[in-house]
């Protein structure tokens, strides 16, 4: 038998090409996307492998192009200014001073009179701009984007959690966004949102600026015989046998969702010696649980204790799609069909419930699946 090596079940940070699971359609789609010009919608709940799938595909640009991309992350963006600034930190991380563009990008920045200071652990640079009026960012933000676009040299700029441009302090930002972006040539953009609902607003409704913008693209779960082979080869390269029926229950337990999946995965390997039974994954879902019990206590102390038996409902159905049935708000004493429309809709805003819409129907599920897996455990 192997020696058991490093855990390759890795659950943040980089994912190298070689355990990564599949996901060759969309690696492709998104490339001849960005190839033939043409900007993406990228629509994912969270903890389903968007955001991986995106530094996969950048891996998978610098085999196939010299396209340089660059990721923005504004999930904590509030405002502009902070749009600003994180895509020019994501810039200058992209191209470092000491590089041809970056220095001609700090060169741009200078004139904007920036304090830049750099992270003690990361490195990463860290910027602050100061403005005397609302006008001077859109010129920032305007500058920031014709420099990229006049560079000699294809960009493709991914903004995760895009959604957010939605809450900014700003009511224009979509219209001076589209604005914007319609006038460059050389960058390609993929517009990342985890909450469907707000994305498909943002591009599918006529009256807003993003409209028809975009090649909408939507990220499914990975095919359980194409995890489950994965999951089996990764285990027996790092020294350790994994039984078909412990496979099994991994991918039934996790639904497939990719977080939820490698998180199992991950504490079944520290857990195991030289095989991995269904006993050693069941006490893995123990440990995992207990691990974010804590957690799990703090959803509680925030919500309403309606609200609180309302998830215990849908956690123990599993997946409802008939939410103002007689039957299932007899089941769990929600009161009525209206009291159930409403606690739904308050835990969806929440994004504690996640709406799940396919050809033939409209279902929901707990959004975090572990919280699911121990609300039905508990009660």
């Amino acid at each position: 038998m192997q020696t058991k090596k490093v855990n390759p079940f890795l659950v943040k940070g980089y994912i190298p090409p070689e355990l990564f699971c599949d996901r060759e359609n969309e690696l492709e789609k998104l490339y001849q996307n960005a190839a033939n010009g043409i900007d993406t919608t990228l629509i994912s709940p969270r903890r389903l492998g968007k955001t991986g799938l995106i530094f996969r595909f950048f891996d998978f640009l610098s085999q196939k192009s010299e396209m340089q991309p660059i990721y923005v992350d504004i999930y904590s963006a509030r405002s502009l200014d902070d749009l600003i600034k994180l895509l020019a930190e994501a810039t200058l991380q992209k191209f470092p001073e000491k590089t041809s563009i970056g220095e001609k990008f700090f060169n741009l920045l200078k004139g904007l009179r920036p304090v830049i200071t750099y992270d003690a652990i990361s490195g990463a640079p860290q910027i602050q701009i100061s403005y005397q009026t609302p006008t001077e960012k859109e010129y920032t933000l305007q500058g920031i984007l014709q420099f990229l676009d006049s560079q000699n040299a294809k960009i493709v700029i991914a903004f995760d959690e895009f959604q957010q441009v939605a809450f900014f302090t700003e009511k224009n930002i979509e219209a001076l966004l589209r604005t914007y972006i319609q006038r460059l040539t050389n960058i390609r953009f993929i517009f990342c949102g985890s909450r469907r609902d707000m994305m498909t607003e943002m591009f599918m409704n006529a009256k807003r600026p993003f409209f028809a913008s975009t090649a909408p693209m939507s990220l499914e779960k990975i095919a359980q015989d194409i995890y489950r082979i994965f999951i089996k080869k990764l285990f027996a390269e790092n020294g350790v046998k994994i039984e078909q029926n412990a496979v099994d229950f991994i991918l039934d337990w996790t639904k497939c969702y990719t977080f939820y999946t490698q998180s199992l995965c991950n504490m079944t390997f520290r857990l195991a010696q030289n095989t991995v039974t269904l006993e050693t994954v069941k006490t893995a879902c123990m440990e995992l649980l207990k691990d974010y019990e804590p957690t799990f206590y703090q959803y509680r102390n925030l919500l309403t204790s309606a609200q609180w038996n309302y998830l215990i409902a849908v956690a123990k159905e599993g997946e409802v799609s008939q939410i103002a049935s007689k039957n299932f708000v007899n089941k769990y004493n929600i009161g009525s069909p209206s009291d159930s429309r409403r606690l739904l809709k308050a835990l969806i805003n929440k994004e504690l419930i996640l709406e799940n819409i396919t050809k033939t129907q409209t279902s929901y599920q707990i959004y975090d699946l572990f919280l699911s897996r121990w609300l039905e455990r508990e009660y």
